[in-house]
């Protein structure tokens, strides 16, 4: 299995986190559902990090059945709809999203 994930670093501006959690889940997150041979979407909230570390929000972790299956996720009108819509977050959030592959180790 493959793991892609987008780290959120930085953080949501002040008073915009129930506004940033609604247009994920509202807007966002039914779009990521729809993206071909996806396998599971979960979108992870920080609670809490250890002193020091980088601050990262929000995670978006998507997995699919092969690096091929990501691919044509990757190239896909709902995925080019979805990076369109993320801009908003961008009135909520400051900072940077940064995208990692991941191969999920079985067992």
């Amino acid at each position: 299995m493959i793991v892609r994930q987008a780290f959120f670093e930085g953080s949501i501006r002040s008073g915009q986190e129930t506004a940033f959690k609604a247009y994920v889940a509202e807007k966002l997150l039914p779009m990521w559902l729809r993206f071909p041979g996806i396998r599971e979407v979960r979108v992870l909230y920080n609670v809490e990090r250890d002193e020091g570390a980088p601050s990262y929000p929000m995670v978006l972790s998507t997995m699919y059945d092969s690096r091929e299956a990501l691919a044509a996720a990757l190239e896909s009108p709902v995925r080019y709809e979805s990076r369109e819509a993320t801009k908003g977050l961008f009135d909520m959030f400051e900072g940077h999203i940064h995208h990692h592959v991941f191969d999920l180790a079985e067992g």
